[in-house]
């Protein structure tokens, strides 16, 4: 190989690498935007003092881990089941992503099911949430969970106080089941302040991308903060047991909320390294009768850029 066709390779996985690295900046720099309307009030805005080189480098080893976790769970047939819960616009979703961002969707889960149907409703309560459960070699994160239960349905009046009591006298059963049958139960709470949630409002209301984001149930959530709180504090008092116990993750700083919380859960399982056979490229067979037809203009799509 000649000394240009070696540095044309390393060109070529220099961009590869670069393409990768680019993907976590794009979703950065998309948390960063900020619109006009807000650049008065960026002054109180929570700024991370994580340098960011330090961010990037941490996560990508972290989600190297989470890569390594990945190959372990498929090997030992692991069941994992992760449950996301907090405030709105916490940070559980930019987490989500981070942690699922490497990792292959068949293997790792994301669950975030909308309202009860009728027909749901009137079901166990249970029953909705069990078809996702992790099977032997998954991952599966649920964004929301039964939790919704002692949360969101309590306080907006969704559920009647005989619901929520009986959910609380099940719901530490029901854990306690899954655990004994094989799942290992992460439950994580995301905590910000007063004034987080409502900067973090005021970005996705004048924000166009982020607007889809908002929802009236968001914007009660405002509303009726410290009922919020009440029921936050019960619920994380009556379903804190040893078989699943609450883990709070700090959400002001996102960025050290993602690398904590990532951290935190790699070592919720005992995974190693799982040994893999070398993999070697196999050479391509050429066909010297096979000619590559020429296909319509009309199929490719325009090069704009």
């Amino acid at each position: 190989m000649s000394s240009e066709e070696r540095e044309e390779d390393q060109s070529w996985v220099e961009a590869e690498l670069q393409d990768s690295f680019d993907e976590e900046l794009e979703m950065e720099l998309d948390d960063e935007r900020i619109s006009r309307e807000l650049r008065h009030i960026t002054e109180l805005k929570h700024k991370s003092t994580l340098d960011r080189r330090i961010y990037f480098r941490e996560l990508l080893r972290l989600q190297a881990e989470l890569v390594k976790l990945q190959d372990w769970v498929v090997h030992t047939k692991y069941k994992l089941l992760v449950i996301f819960e907090g405030r709105d616009a916490a940070g559980k979703g930019g987490v989500i992503k981070r942690v699922t961002q490497r990792l292959n969707p068949r293997v790792c889960r994301v669950v975030a099911l909308p309202a009860p149907s009728e027909r749901e409703k009137y079901q166990w309560y249970f029953q909705r949430y069990v078809p996702h459960l992790p099977t032997a070699g998954e991952m599966v994160l649920f964004d929301r969970s039964w939790y919704n239960r002692a949360g969101v349905e309590r306080v907006m009046d969704f559920a009647s106080p005989e619901q929520v009591n009986q959910f609380f006298h099940d719901v530490p059963e029901f854990e306690r089941m899954l655990v004994g049958s094989g799942i290992k139960l992460v439950k994580y709470w995301f905590s910000i302040t007063d004034q987080e949630q409502q900067l973090r409002f005021l970005m996705r209301i004048h924000d166009p991308i982020k607007q889809w984001k908002l929802s009236p149930m968001d914007l009660q959530s405002r509303v009726r903060w410290e009922q919020y709180t009440k029921v936050k504090e019960e619920m994380l008092e009556r379903t804190n047991i040893p078989d699943a116990p609450w883990f709070i993750v700090q959400g002001n700083d996102k960025k050290r909320a993602r690398l904590n919380c990532i951290h935190h859960l790699l070592q919720q399982v005992p995974y190693e390294e799982v040994p893999h056979e070398e993999i070697t490229l196999p050479d391509r067979v050429f066909n010297p009768e096979y000619e590559r037809k020429t296909l319509p203009k009309e199929l490719y799509v325009p090069e704009v850029y």
